[in-house]
């Protein structure tokens, strides 16, 4: 199965760089460059709540019952409109994608500069994300 959803993602960045009719045929445009190589990309997510760190191919999940979080090796791939991270976590698939987008946490008064779909097998999960030198805007303790 991650091998398919793995595929799958990678046909939806081919896609994506495949314009209409009227684009010339030049080739894929550049990749997403939004977030740098060593920029730490921060993750927040609710119902059910998540945080992830990811730095260069290292990422850390954590959940309520898990504050410690777990650390796994992870692949990173840029694509049109953002970053995609995966790996394994616990014997499942870790597949976790960052866009460019203003997002809400529905949870504090913070804006955050980027979304997050996050799945672990066959559980999605949404959130937002920020990096180290793109960071949230409002409070820093909600």
């Amino acid at each position: 199965m991650r091998s398919q959803y793995s595929a799958a993602l990678f046909g939806l960045a081919l896609a994506a760089c495949q314009s209409g009719e009227s684009a010339p045929a030049s080739g894929p445009t550049e990749a997403f460059s939004g977030i740098a190589l060593d920029e730490t990309v921060y993750l927040t997510g609710t119902e059910p709540f998540w945080n992830a760190e990811v730095s260069a191919s290292k990422a850390i999940y954590s959940t309520p019952e898990n504050q410690d979080g777990v650390s796994f090796k992870v692949d990173r791939f840029a694509g049109n409109n953002g970053l995609a991270f995966t790996g394994s976590i616990d014997g499942a698939a870790f597949d976790l994608t960052v866009t460019p987008g203003e997002c809400s946490d529905g949870m504090s008064d913070r804006t955050y500069p980027y979304t997050a779909t996050l799945r672990i097998g066959e559980d999605q999960r949404n959130g937002c994300a920020w990096t180290d030198l793109q960071n949230f805007s409002g409070p820093a303790h909600p």
